[in-house]
């Protein structure tokens, strides 16, 4: 896939944007920009296949709900995540046009990725880049939720067929808050990075 149309319009609304060839190289060049901070980490396959959390731990402190130190439960992790210095998270779309879109369940990432860092790093692999707007929020919905959903165990329609969802009213739904970048918000640092791999959902 070709970053250029993705890149510019990216920049032209503001964000910082690096790309890289493998996840390896993104994994190295964010390893040497973070040192020496606190680290809060959205729930991400992306970010877990990439192996980033015991890197970055070598030379921060790192919070992630998924990796929870001894006598804390995974809210308190979500909000220290939350208060951190810096905040990683991948997307659930990306427009070409530049609208990022991510669906969350708790919201603690749709949360933390709009406010209160000094700066985010949005981690995108190219399966998650599409021509526009609307087809970004389709294959929020009907793509990453639902494969979401069945890593997760949730007791929804999507987990169970895995092919779209469904609008449901499950008690377990995790379709509850969505987020939409049209630009980063004010007195914001973001940092766009996109890796020519298919990587998380």
């Amino acid at each position: 896939m070709d970053f250029t149309t993705v890149t510019t319009n990216l920049e032209k609304r503001g964000y910082g944007v690096k790309s890289f060839d493998t996840a390896e190289d993104a994994a190295d060049y964010l390893e040497s920009q973070i040192i020496d901070k606190t680290v809060g980490f959205g729930g991400s396959v992306t970010l877990e296949s990439m192996g980033l959390f015991d890197r970055l731990a070598l030379r921060n402190e790192v919070f992630y709900h998924n990796r929870l130190p001894g006598g804390q439960t995974p809210n308190e992790v979500r909000k220290e995540a939350n208060a951190a210095e810096i905040y990683l998270s991948s997307v659930n779309a990306l427009a070409e046009t530049g609208e990022i879109v991510n669906i969350d369940g708790v919201g603690n990432r749709v949360a933390s990725i709009s406010f209160g860092h000094e700066k985010v790093y949005l981690v995108v692999g190219e399966n998650k880049i599409t021509p526009d707007f609307d087809s970004a929020l389709w294959r929020a919905k009907n793509i990453a939720a639902p494969k979401n959903a069945q890593r997760l165990k949730a007791k929804t329609p999507c987990a169970a067929k895995g092919d779209k969802c469904y609008e449901c009213e499950s008690p377990g739904r995790l379709c509850r808050a969505v987020s939409i970048l049209w630009a980063p918000p004010l007195r914001s640092d973001f940092e766009v990075i996109l890796i020519h791999e298919e990587l998380g959902f």
